[in-house]
């Protein structure tokens, strides 16, 4: 039997599935939406979205797309436009609200992460297919996120990471304010730490991040933590715009270690 909160999930998939295409004129890209209501993030009903492709003969693994702080699922289409690259990469995008909590287990019981993963997943796997494997893609907050839940899923469930301007600090004196709890909390959920990088060795691993951005240095030095991953600093700050123009790119890169092409 479903638990209480698996019913509650069922019942936001079958109403994003009553809003499919909701707003989208595109022929090739089908969009659902819907809420749901998770343990982890009680007393609230968390709006999502999901856009794929509308021919899609292969189910390739979703793209899981977490927002940056002060944001929302919905700008994975608004403000990053993932949903004019779905139909060109074959690839779905699936985004839903996770709040400030910088997607991990916080002291006032929220969990937005666990939510991610424990909800928004199989939810995405009844409207689209099997999330036996996964991609993430994040921005800011959302870029640390995907990391962390990347490394959290490991290399059996997660076929790449694509974050963007990765909100990262390299000690908890240098993390912004809400970021953490404490020093504990820091410490509990940083992706520096060597038994995280152990196993995002195992991950295809493509940052970017704009070399006006405040986050550029920290991004680096994560770069050069984890020799793996391919890491590009480039023209841009911590904008939308950068965000923007580099959504498409990461897709395409995700869609490229999919079909081999790419090194892990």
């Amino acid at each position: 039997m479903p638990t209480p909160s698996r019913r509650r999930v069922l019942a936001g998939a079958v109403s994003g599935a009553a809003l499919a295409a909701a707003g989208c004129s595109r022929s090739d890209v089908e969009v659902r939406r819907g809420t749901l209501r998770s343990r982890h993030v009680p007393g609230r009903d968390l709006p999502w979205v999901l856009a794929m492709p509308r021919d899609r003969p292969v189910a390739r693994p979703p793209v899981v797309v977490l927002h940056g702080k002060g944001g929302h699922g919905e700008q994975a289409l608004d403000l990053l436009h993932l949903d004019d690259h779905v139909a060109a990469t074959g690839l779905a995008v699936a985004a839903v609200d996770g709040g400030n909590g910088y997607w991990h287990r916080r002291d006032d019981g929220t969990d937005s992460g666990a939510m991610v993963l424990d909800d928004f997943l199989p939810l995405v796997a009844d409207a689209y297919g099997a999330t036996d494997r996964v991609a993430f893609l994040g921005w800011s907050m959302g870029g640390y996120g995907s990391l962390l839940l990347a490394a959290a899923l490991g290399p059996e469930r997660v076929a790449a990471v694509a974050p963007l301007s990765a909100a990262l600090w390299t000690s908890p004196g240098a993390s912004a304010p809400g970021a953490f709890d404490d020093r504990e909390d820091f410490e509990a959920h940083d992706v520096f730490d060597t038994a995280r990088r152990r196993v995002l060795r195992r991950i295809p691993v493509r940052m970017a991040c704009g070399r006006d951005d405040s986050f550029a240095a920290a991004n680096r030095a994560f770069g050069e933590a984890l020799p793996s991953a391919r890491v590009a600093i480039d023209a841009g700050g911590h904008t939308g715009d950068y965000w923007r123009e580099h959504g498409g790119p990461q897709l395409r890169w995700i869609r490229s270690v999919l079909d081999g092409r790419a090194s892990a």
